[in-house]
Protein backbone atom coordinates (compact mmCIF):
# COMPACT_ATOMS: atom_id res chain seq x y z
CA UNK A 1 0.00 0.00 0.00
CA UNK A 2 1.23 3.19 -0.99
CA UNK A 3 0.62 7.01 -0.22
CA UNK A 4 -2.65 7.82 1.12
CA UNK A 5 -3.79 4.49 0.95
CA UNK A 6 -3.33 3.74 -2.33
CA UNK A 7 -2.18 0.39 -3.87
CA UNK A 8 0.87 0.75 -5.77
CA UNK A 9 2.68 -1.82 -8.78
CA UNK A 10 5.88 -0.60 -10.52
CA UNK A 11 6.62 -3.43 -13.15
CA UNK A 12 9.68 -1.26 -14.42
CA UNK A 13 10.45 -1.72 -18.12
CA UNK A 14 8.32 -4.68 -18.33
CA UNK A 15 4.90 -4.17 -20.40
CA UNK A 16 1.70 -6.18 -20.23
CA UNK A 17 2.67 -7.29 -23.53
CA UNK A 18 5.42 -9.37 -22.07
CA UNK A 19 3.45 -10.76 -19.04
CA UNK A 20 2.93 -7.91 -16.89
CA UNK A 21 -0.33 -8.54 -16.86
CA UNK A 22 0.49 -11.60 -14.40
CA UNK A 23 1.60 -9.15 -11.97
CA UNK A 24 -1.11 -6.69 -12.02
CA UNK A 25 -3.69 -9.22 -11.73
CA UNK A 26 -1.98 -10.96 -8.33
CA UNK A 27 -1.96 -7.25 -7.40
CA UNK A 28 -5.51 -6.73 -7.82
CA UNK A 29 -6.25 -9.63 -6.23
CA UNK A 30 -4.95 -8.23 -2.53
CA UNK A 31 -6.89 -5.09 -3.54
CA UNK A 32 -10.21 -4.38 -1.71
CA UNK A 33 -13.18 -4.40 -3.79
CA UNK A 34 -13.97 -0.64 -4.60
CA UNK A 35 -10.14 0.39 -3.90
CA UNK A 36 -7.55 1.23 -7.14
CA UNK A 37 -4.51 -0.09 -8.26
CA UNK A 38 -1.86 2.12 -9.29
CA UNK A 39 0.50 0.97 -12.04
CA UNK A 40 3.75 2.44 -12.96
CA UNK A 41 6.25 1.71 -15.17
CA UNK A 42 8.56 3.05 -17.64
CA UNK A 43 7.87 0.70 -20.82
CA UNK A 44 6.01 2.86 -23.59
CA UNK A 45 3.26 0.52 -24.26
CA UNK A 46 1.85 0.95 -20.81
CA UNK A 47 -0.46 4.09 -21.58
CA UNK A 48 -1.64 2.44 -24.77
CA UNK A 49 -2.98 -0.74 -22.54
CA UNK A 50 -4.22 0.74 -19.38
CA UNK A 51 -7.88 0.25 -18.84
CA UNK A 52 -10.42 2.54 -20.11
CA UNK A 53 -11.19 6.28 -17.68
CA UNK A 54 -9.58 9.57 -17.68
CA UNK A 55 -6.07 9.59 -18.90
CA UNK A 56 -3.62 9.47 -16.07
CA UNK A 57 -1.60 12.12 -14.43
CA UNK A 58 2.54 11.49 -15.20
CA UNK A 59 4.36 11.04 -12.18
CA UNK A 60 7.80 11.70 -11.41
CA UNK A 61 8.00 14.74 -13.87
CA UNK A 62 6.24 12.93 -16.97
CA UNK A 63 9.36 10.47 -16.91
CA UNK A 64 7.24 7.27 -15.97
CA UNK A 65 3.89 6.85 -17.33
CA UNK A 66 1.16 6.23 -14.35
CA UNK A 67 -2.31 4.19 -14.71
CA UNK A 68 -4.69 4.70 -11.97
CA UNK A 69 -7.27 1.52 -12.53
CA UNK A 70 -10.78 0.92 -10.37
CA UNK A 71 -10.49 -2.40 -9.18
CA UNK A 72 -13.94 -3.32 -10.82
CA UNK A 73 -12.66 -2.85 -14.35
CA UNK A 74 -9.00 -5.16 -13.90
CA UNK A 75 -11.72 -7.95 -12.42
CA UNK A 76 -13.62 -8.21 -15.44
CA UNK A 77 -11.00 -10.56 -16.66
CA UNK A 78 -11.17 -12.64 -13.46
CA UNK A 79 -12.88 -15.89 -12.48
CA UNK A 80 -16.44 -15.00 -11.48
CA UNK A 81 -18.94 -18.06 -9.79
CA UNK A 82 -21.34 -18.93 -11.35
CA UNK A 83 -24.70 -19.01 -9.39
CA UNK A 84 -25.66 -22.11 -7.73
CA UNK A 85 -21.82 -23.51 -8.22
CA UNK A 86 -21.35 -26.43 -5.96
CA UNK A 87 -19.46 -26.13 -2.66
CA UNK A 88 -16.04 -27.35 -3.33
CA UNK A 89 -15.58 -28.78 0.46
CA UNK A 90 -14.54 -32.19 1.11
CA UNK A 91 -15.88 -32.30 4.37
CA UNK A 92 -18.13 -35.69 4.61
CA UNK A 93 -21.31 -36.55 6.78
CA UNK A 94 -20.79 -38.40 9.92
CA UNK A 95 -24.84 -39.04 10.70
CA UNK A 96 -27.17 -40.41 8.55
CA UNK A 97 -28.12 -37.01 6.50
CA UNK A 98 -25.88 -35.98 3.40
CA UNK A 99 -23.25 -33.45 3.83
CA UNK A 100 -22.90 -30.45 1.08
CA UNK A 101 -20.24 -31.92 -0.88
CA UNK A 102 -22.28 -35.37 -1.41
CA UNK A 103 -25.69 -32.94 -2.59
CA UNK A 104 -26.82 -33.33 -6.17
CA UNK A 105 -24.77 -31.02 -8.46
CA UNK A 106 -26.95 -28.51 -10.44
CA UNK A 107 -27.49 -29.13 -14.13
CA UNK A 108 -24.57 -26.18 -15.16
CA UNK A 109 -22.66 -28.61 -17.56
CA UNK A 110 -19.90 -27.24 -16.44
CA UNK A 111 -16.96 -30.09 -14.95
CA UNK A 112 -14.77 -28.48 -12.20
CA UNK A 113 -13.06 -30.91 -9.73
CA UNK A 114 -13.68 -31.08 -6.60
CA UNK A 115 -12.50 -28.22 -4.44
CA UNK A 116 -11.76 -25.68 -7.38
CA UNK A 117 -12.98 -22.55 -6.79
CA UNK A 118 -16.62 -22.20 -8.40
CA UNK A 119 -16.96 -22.24 -12.46
CA UNK A 120 -16.15 -19.29 -14.13
CA UNK A 121 -19.57 -17.93 -15.37
CA UNK A 122 -19.73 -18.16 -19.35
CA UNK A 123 -18.12 -21.61 -18.97
CA UNK A 124 -19.17 -24.04 -22.22
CA UNK A 125 -21.74 -26.45 -21.19
CA UNK A 126 -21.98 -30.15 -21.61
CA UNK A 127 -24.22 -31.09 -24.14
CA UNK A 128 -25.43 -34.24 -21.86
CA UNK A 129 -25.58 -32.42 -18.31
CA UNK A 130 -25.02 -34.48 -15.46
CA UNK A 131 -27.27 -37.15 -13.61
CA UNK A 132 -29.22 -35.66 -10.81
CA UNK A 133 -28.43 -38.64 -8.46
CA UNK A 134 -24.53 -38.60 -7.77
CA UNK A 135 -22.64 -41.80 -7.79
CA UNK A 136 -21.05 -42.38 -4.38
CA UNK A 137 -19.53 -44.78 -2.42
CA UNK A 138 -17.57 -44.46 1.45
CA UNK A 139 -15.45 -47.39 0.50
CA UNK A 140 -14.63 -45.53 -3.43
CA UNK A 141 -11.30 -44.19 -2.75
CA UNK A 142 -10.12 -47.39 -0.58
CA UNK A 143 -11.43 -49.82 -3.24
CA UNK A 144 -9.74 -47.44 -6.10
CA UNK A 145 -6.36 -47.60 -3.94
CA UNK A 146 -7.01 -51.49 -3.59
CA UNK A 147 -7.26 -51.89 -7.15
CA UNK A 148 -4.22 -50.13 -7.98
CA UNK A 149 -2.27 -52.51 -5.66
CA UNK A 150 -4.06 -55.38 -7.37
CA UNK A 151 -3.18 -54.88 -11.19
CA UNK A 152 -1.61 -57.83 -12.92
CA UNK A 153 0.13 -58.05 -15.99
CA UNK A 154 -1.10 -61.31 -18.05
CA UNK A 155 2.07 -61.57 -19.85
CA UNK A 156 3.48 -62.39 -16.54
CA UNK A 157 0.79 -63.19 -13.62
CA UNK A 158 -0.22 -65.87 -15.72
CA UNK A 159 2.15 -68.77 -17.12
CA UNK A 160 0.67 -69.91 -20.21
CA UNK A 161 2.84 -72.29 -20.70
CA UNK A 162 1.36 -74.27 -18.11
CA UNK A 163 -1.97 -74.70 -20.86
CA UNK A 164 -0.11 -77.35 -22.54
CA UNK A 165 0.04 -79.68 -19.52
CA UNK A 166 -3.66 -80.19 -20.20
CA UNK A 167 -4.65 -84.03 -20.05
CA UNK A 168 -3.70 -85.63 -23.40
CA UNK A 169 -5.70 -87.54 -25.97
CA UNK A 170 -9.53 -87.69 -26.64
CA UNK A 171 -10.27 -86.73 -22.84
CA UNK A 172 -8.02 -83.40 -23.22
CA UNK A 173 -9.18 -82.91 -26.29
CA UNK A 174 -13.12 -83.12 -24.49
CA UNK A 175 -12.06 -80.75 -21.87
CA UNK A 176 -10.02 -78.30 -23.80
CA UNK A 177 -13.32 -77.94 -26.15
CA UNK A 178 -15.60 -77.53 -23.13
CA UNK A 179 -13.35 -74.88 -21.38
CA UNK A 180 -13.10 -73.12 -24.87
CA UNK A 181 -17.24 -73.26 -24.56
CA UNK A 182 -17.24 -71.51 -21.55
CA UNK A 183 -14.46 -69.01 -22.10
CA UNK A 184 -16.51 -67.76 -24.98
CA UNK A 185 -19.46 -67.84 -22.39
CA UNK A 186 -17.12 -65.44 -19.91
CA UNK A 187 -15.50 -62.96 -22.88
CA UNK A 188 -19.34 -62.18 -24.28
CA UNK A 189 -20.38 -61.31 -20.78
CA UNK A 190 -16.91 -59.33 -19.88
CA UNK A 191 -17.87 -57.12 -22.55
CA UNK A 192 -20.96 -56.36 -21.67
CA UNK A 193 -19.48 -55.56 -17.90
CA UNK A 194 -16.69 -52.88 -19.82
CA UNK A 195 -19.15 -51.40 -21.55
CA UNK A 196 -21.59 -50.65 -18.44
CA UNK A 197 -18.70 -49.09 -16.39
CA UNK A 198 -17.26 -47.55 -19.24
CA UNK A 199 -20.95 -45.30 -20.21
CA UNK A 200 -21.55 -44.55 -16.64
CA UNK A 201 -18.18 -42.99 -16.53
CA UNK A 202 -18.77 -40.48 -19.41
CA UNK A 203 -21.83 -39.72 -16.72
CA UNK A 204 -19.58 -38.96 -13.95
CA UNK A 205 -19.00 -35.40 -12.31
CA UNK A 206 -15.45 -34.99 -11.51
CA UNK A 207 -16.78 -33.76 -8.17
CA UNK A 208 -16.60 -37.64 -7.46
CA UNK A 209 -13.62 -38.37 -9.07
CA UNK A 210 -12.64 -41.29 -6.57
CA UNK A 211 -16.05 -43.05 -8.67
CA UNK A 212 -14.65 -41.90 -11.73
CA UNK A 213 -11.80 -43.39 -11.00
CA UNK A 214 -12.81 -46.77 -9.89
CA UNK A 215 -15.03 -47.16 -13.04
CA UNK A 216 -12.76 -46.30 -15.21
CA UNK A 217 -10.34 -48.72 -13.59
CA UNK A 218 -13.25 -51.10 -13.44
CA UNK A 219 -13.55 -51.54 -17.02
CA UNK A 220 -9.81 -51.36 -17.68
CA UNK A 221 -10.26 -54.78 -15.56
CA UNK A 222 -12.74 -56.03 -17.59
CA UNK A 223 -10.65 -55.16 -20.88
CA UNK A 224 -7.80 -57.33 -19.54
CA UNK A 225 -10.33 -60.41 -18.66
CA UNK A 226 -11.39 -60.31 -21.95
CA UNK A 227 -7.97 -60.52 -23.54
CA UNK A 228 -6.87 -63.23 -21.08
CA UNK A 229 -9.68 -65.30 -22.00
CA UNK A 230 -9.82 -64.79 -25.51
CA UNK A 231 -5.81 -65.72 -25.07
CA UNK A 232 -6.35 -69.19 -23.29
CA UNK A 233 -9.23 -70.02 -25.54
CA UNK A 234 -7.65 -69.44 -28.84
CA UNK A 235 -3.85 -71.08 -28.05
CA UNK A 236 -5.04 -74.19 -28.57
CA UNK A 237 -8.32 -73.74 -30.99
CA UNK A 238 -8.33 -71.60 -33.76
CA UNK A 239 -12.52 -70.25 -32.77
CA UNK A 240 -14.71 -69.61 -29.83
CA UNK A 241 -17.64 -71.35 -29.04
CA UNK A 242 -21.23 -70.80 -29.49
CA UNK A 243 -23.03 -67.08 -28.45
CA UNK A 244 -26.55 -68.07 -27.63
CA UNK A 245 -29.80 -65.44 -28.90
CA UNK A 246 -30.62 -65.96 -25.00
CA UNK A 247 -27.24 -65.04 -23.33
CA UNK A 248 -27.30 -62.27 -26.32
CA UNK A 249 -30.72 -60.62 -24.65
CA UNK A 250 -30.01 -61.02 -21.11
CA UNK A 251 -26.23 -58.99 -21.75
CA UNK A 252 -28.86 -56.22 -23.52
CA UNK A 253 -31.03 -55.48 -20.78
CA UNK A 254 -27.84 -54.35 -19.15
CA UNK A 255 -26.33 -52.49 -21.06
CA UNK A 256 -29.36 -50.79 -22.27
CA UNK A 257 -30.39 -50.19 -18.63
CA UNK A 258 -30.13 -46.21 -18.34
CA UNK A 259 -29.85 -45.71 -14.59
CA UNK A 260 -27.13 -45.68 -12.51
CA UNK A 261 -28.25 -47.09 -9.52
CA UNK A 262 -29.96 -50.34 -11.34
CA UNK A 263 -27.15 -50.89 -13.73
CA UNK A 264 -25.24 -51.66 -10.59
CA UNK A 265 -27.93 -53.94 -9.03
CA UNK A 266 -28.27 -56.24 -12.07
CA UNK A 267 -24.61 -56.12 -13.00
CA UNK A 268 -22.71 -55.57 -9.43
CA UNK A 269 -24.90 -56.91 -7.29
CA UNK A 270 -26.26 -59.76 -9.06
CA UNK A 271 -24.32 -60.24 -11.93
CA UNK A 272 -20.70 -60.26 -11.07
CA UNK A 273 -21.36 -61.57 -7.94
CA UNK A 274 -23.21 -64.78 -9.53
CA UNK A 275 -19.75 -64.32 -11.90
CA UNK A 276 -17.44 -64.81 -9.03
CA UNK A 277 -19.00 -67.74 -7.94
CA UNK A 278 -18.74 -69.11 -11.40
CA UNK A 279 -15.25 -68.24 -11.26
CA UNK A 280 -13.97 -70.08 -8.34
CA UNK A 281 -15.81 -73.23 -9.14
CA UNK A 282 -14.00 -73.04 -13.30
CA UNK A 283 -10.70 -72.08 -10.39
CA UNK A 284 -11.63 -75.57 -8.83
CA UNK A 285 -12.40 -77.41 -11.99
CA UNK A 286 -9.67 -75.47 -14.28
CA UNK A 287 -7.99 -78.76 -16.66
CA UNK A 288 -4.32 -76.97 -16.22
CA UNK A 289 -2.23 -74.18 -13.83
CA UNK A 290 -2.73 -71.33 -16.36
CA UNK A 291 -7.11 -71.63 -16.35
CA UNK A 292 -6.33 -71.93 -12.81
CA UNK A 293 -4.58 -68.47 -12.63
CA UNK A 294 -6.84 -67.08 -14.78
CA UNK A 295 -9.66 -67.84 -12.86
CA UNK A 296 -7.93 -66.83 -9.51
CA UNK A 297 -6.67 -63.20 -10.40
CA UNK A 298 -10.36 -62.24 -12.29
CA UNK A 299 -12.21 -63.85 -9.37
CA UNK A 300 -10.59 -61.10 -7.26
CA UNK A 301 -11.30 -58.15 -9.61
CA UNK A 302 -14.94 -59.13 -9.85
CA UNK A 303 -15.23 -59.15 -6.29
CA UNK A 304 -14.12 -56.06 -5.30
CA UNK A 305 -16.48 -54.44 -8.45
CA UNK A 306 -18.70 -56.37 -6.27
CA UNK A 307 -17.97 -54.75 -3.51
CA UNK A 308 -18.45 -51.32 -4.96
CA UNK A 309 -21.71 -52.01 -5.95
CA UNK A 310 -23.17 -53.60 -2.80
CA UNK A 311 -21.30 -50.13 -1.33
CA UNK A 312 -23.02 -47.77 -3.55
CA UNK A 313 -26.62 -48.93 -3.30
CA UNK A 314 -26.05 -49.52 0.51
CA UNK A 315 -25.66 -45.46 0.73
CA UNK A 316 -28.00 -44.41 -2.36
CA UNK A 317 -31.01 -46.80 -0.43
CA UNK A 318 -30.65 -44.53 2.93
CA UNK A 319 -30.48 -41.71 0.99
CA UNK A 320 -33.13 -42.46 -1.58
CA UNK A 321 -36.60 -43.99 0.68
CA UNK A 322 -37.60 -45.83 -2.58
CA UNK A 323 -34.66 -47.47 -4.17
CA UNK A 324 -35.62 -50.96 -2.95
CA UNK A 325 -38.99 -50.74 -4.37
CA UNK A 326 -37.23 -49.40 -7.05
CA UNK A 327 -34.85 -52.27 -7.46
CA UNK A 328 -37.54 -54.83 -6.90
CA UNK A 329 -39.67 -53.63 -10.36
CA UNK A 330 -36.01 -53.51 -11.94
CA UNK A 331 -35.34 -57.38 -11.52
CA UNK A 332 -39.26 -58.11 -11.89
CA UNK A 333 -39.04 -56.33 -15.24
CA UNK A 334 -35.87 -57.74 -16.44
CA UNK A 335 -37.10 -61.02 -16.04
CA UNK A 336 -40.41 -60.26 -17.25
CA UNK A 337 -38.39 -59.18 -20.66
CA UNK A 338 -35.99 -62.68 -20.52
CA UNK A 339 -39.19 -64.66 -19.89
CA UNK A 340 -39.40 -66.26 -23.01
CA UNK A 341 -35.72 -66.91 -23.45
CA UNK A 342 -33.61 -70.13 -22.99
CA UNK A 343 -31.20 -68.58 -20.32
CA UNK A 344 -27.89 -70.52 -20.01
CA UNK A 345 -27.41 -72.42 -23.33
CA UNK A 346 -27.00 -75.76 -23.07
CA UNK A 347 -23.09 -75.94 -24.62
CA UNK A 348 -22.32 -73.61 -21.97
CA UNK A 349 -24.27 -75.86 -18.92
CA UNK A 350 -22.58 -78.88 -20.77
CA UNK A 351 -19.23 -78.03 -20.70
CA UNK A 352 -19.41 -77.06 -17.23
CA UNK A 353 -20.42 -80.33 -16.55
CA UNK A 354 -17.98 -82.11 -18.34
CA UNK A 355 -14.99 -79.96 -16.79
CA UNK A 356 -16.21 -80.69 -13.26
CA UNK A 357 -16.65 -84.36 -14.36
CA UNK A 358 -12.88 -84.37 -16.31
CA UNK A 359 -14.67 -87.62 -18.40
CA UNK A 360 -17.93 -88.63 -19.91
CA UNK A 361 -18.69 -91.95 -17.44
CA UNK A 362 -21.86 -91.97 -15.89
CA UNK A 363 -20.28 -91.62 -12.60
CA UNK A 364 -18.04 -88.67 -13.68
CA UNK A 365 -20.62 -86.99 -14.79
CA UNK A 366 -23.35 -87.81 -12.30
CA UNK A 367 -20.56 -85.71 -10.47
CA UNK A 368 -19.92 -83.25 -12.09
CA UNK A 369 -23.98 -82.08 -12.54
CA UNK A 370 -24.31 -82.18 -9.18
CA UNK A 371 -21.53 -79.75 -8.58
CA UNK A 372 -23.07 -77.79 -10.77
CA UNK A 373 -26.72 -77.84 -9.65
CA UNK A 374 -24.47 -77.00 -6.34
CA UNK A 375 -22.75 -74.05 -7.98
CA UNK A 376 -26.09 -72.61 -8.89
CA UNK A 377 -27.36 -72.78 -4.95
CA UNK A 378 -24.23 -71.07 -4.14
CA UNK A 379 -24.93 -67.93 -6.66
CA UNK A 380 -28.42 -67.92 -5.11
CA UNK A 381 -27.53 -67.59 -1.53
CA UNK A 382 -24.83 -64.94 -2.84
CA UNK A 383 -27.54 -63.02 -3.99
CA UNK A 384 -30.13 -63.51 -1.38
CA UNK A 385 -27.51 -62.35 1.26
CA UNK A 386 -26.43 -59.31 -1.06
CA UNK A 387 -30.06 -58.22 -1.28
CA UNK A 388 -30.48 -58.06 2.42
CA UNK A 389 -27.49 -55.88 2.37
CA UNK A 390 -29.47 -53.52 0.50
CA UNK A 391 -32.23 -53.77 2.71
CA UNK A 392 -34.89 -56.53 1.55
CA UNK A 393 -36.26 -58.60 4.01
CA UNK A 394 -35.76 -62.31 4.04
CA UNK A 395 -38.47 -63.07 1.92
CA UNK A 396 -38.51 -60.40 -0.51
CA UNK A 397 -34.50 -60.90 -1.26
CA UNK A 398 -35.10 -65.30 -1.68
CA UNK A 399 -38.08 -64.49 -4.03
CA UNK A 400 -36.02 -61.63 -6.27
CA UNK A 401 -32.91 -63.74 -6.51
CA UNK A 402 -34.96 -66.91 -8.03
CA UNK A 403 -35.60 -64.11 -10.37
CA UNK A 404 -32.76 -63.24 -11.53
CA UNK A 405 -31.29 -64.18 -15.29
CA UNK A 406 -30.01 -68.39 -15.72
CA UNK A 407 -27.69 -66.92 -18.07
CA UNK A 408 -25.71 -65.71 -14.68
CA UNK A 409 -24.85 -62.11 -15.27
Amino acid sequence: MGEGGAWNLDLGDLGLDRGAAVLVRRALARVPVGESLAVAGTAPELAIHRPPGPAPRDMSSGLRNRVSAARAVWSAARPRPAVGAAPSSRARPTGPAPGPWWRPLPPTGAWPPRGAPPVEAGAPHSSSGWPARPKWADEAAALYTQALASQWDPATAIPWEAASNTAAGPEGELLEDALVQVLTFLIENETAALLVPARFASQTHPHFREVLQLLAIQAADEARHIEVFTRRATLRRSHLGLSSAGGQASLKTLVDEPDFALASLLLSVLGEGSFVNLLWFLHEHAPDECTRAIMRLTAQDEARHVAFGVAHLVRQARQEPGLVDRMAAAIERRHDALRNTSGLNAEVFDALVVLAACGLGPAAIARGHAAVVELTRQMHAGRRNRLRLLGFDAQRAEALSGLHTRNFM
